[in-house]
């Protein structure tokens, strides 16, 4: 299922506090814009993944327009997809076989890097994941 909420973000000292409207009791922050919009879309998945679960009503999103704003609060949209979400809460290893040249691998064995983690890593960022 894939959903797009609108979310208040409110500047705080240190980073954003970030609030849905429609969603009472769902609400996250962070210590920067970046990671207060990565963790909105972590907070509305999961509290949408529960409602879900418990087979309760999902409240219609309202439109961002809609949205009282004051000081130096804005509104964003968010989206969230709750079966890729709980794909990633499931968190079974696939094994994968891959490619690289010889070089590669032996610099990296040399190192100690963790093949999986590296590409876990890099799969996330290139998915905007992280």
């Amino acid at each position: 299922m894939k959903y797009i909420y609108p979310a208040v973000f409110s500047p705080e000292d240190s980073g954003y506090s970030v609030e849905f409207p429609d969603l009472p009791g769902c609400c996250t922050c962070g210590d920067s814009l970046e990671e207060s919009l990565s963790m909105a879309k972590d907070a509305l998945s999961l509290f949408l993944v529960e409602l879900e679960d418990e087979k309760q009503d999902i409240p219609k999103p309202s439109s961002i327009k809609s949205l009282s704003l004051e000081g130096n609060r804005f509104a964003s949209l968010i989206n969230a997809d709750t079966t890729i979400y709980r794909q990633t809460l499931s968190n079974v290893a696939v094994k994968k076989t891959l490619s690289i040249p010889q070089w590669l691998n032996q610099a990296a064995i040399a190192n100690g890097i963790n093949f999986s983690q590296v590409l876990q890593d890099a799969l996330k960022q290139k998915l905007n994941m992280l």
